[in-house]
């Protein structure tokens, strides 16, 4: 379903737009992603909605039949592309986990300010965006995912998720709309 409106206090959460991230080979140009999730972010910000910047820096226990790449993290891993900032009233979440509710406060902050509905950009549209935003709708929140601002490693992975997982749990937009939308 196309997005339908915007709830009167909205938030934007871009997750794990980070320099280690960005640099992964991924399906599509993460510039364009960045570039993307900089405009909506910009626009929230004008209209004084809530930005949430994710980043990650650690990973949850527990065996995986692919395991994980080997390799020892740069020092700036977890830092927030500078395209996004993070600027003077954004909220920053850190997490230990895929998703970006468990272990942190960030239900409590969005609730705090208010919050109703939840806009998704980033990478991995599978992994760090899906886990988080199950977890949103899961504690009532409606969500709006920004399709062509977000990634994932595996182009077929990607469009399953924005197409078959997606909507059974939200809306979809593209970038202009949400702009359309916020402006």
């Amino acid at each position: 379903m196309p997005v339908s409106q915007l709830d009167e206090k909205a938030a934007l959460v871009v997750v794990d737009l980070q320099k280690g991230i960005v640099g992964f080979q991924l399906a599509h140009p993460t510039g364009e992603i960045v570039g993307r999730s900089a405009k909506i972010a910009k626009a929230f910000r004008e209209r004084g909605l809530p930005v949430v910047l994710v980043n990650v820096n650690g990973r949850a226990p527990g065996r995986a039949e692919a395991g994980m790449p080997h390799f020892e993290l740069p020092p700036d891993f977890a830092d927030i592309v500078p395209e996004l900032g993070p600027e003077v009233g954004d909220y920053v979440v850190t997490k230990q986990r895929v998703g970006a509710f468990h272990g942190t406060d960030l239900d409590a902050y969005l609730k705090k300010q208010g919050v109703t509905q939840v806009f998704f950009t980033g990478i991995a549209t599978s992994a760090g965006v899906e886990s988080t935003a199950r977890s949103a709708h899961d504690l009532g929140y409606h969500l709006v995912f920004v399709k062509d601002a977000m990634t994932d490693r595996d182009a077929q992975v990607h469009q399953h998720t924005v197409e078959r997982v997606f909507p059974r749990i939200g809306e979809t937009a593209t970038t202009d709309e949400v702009l359309e939308l916020v402006r």
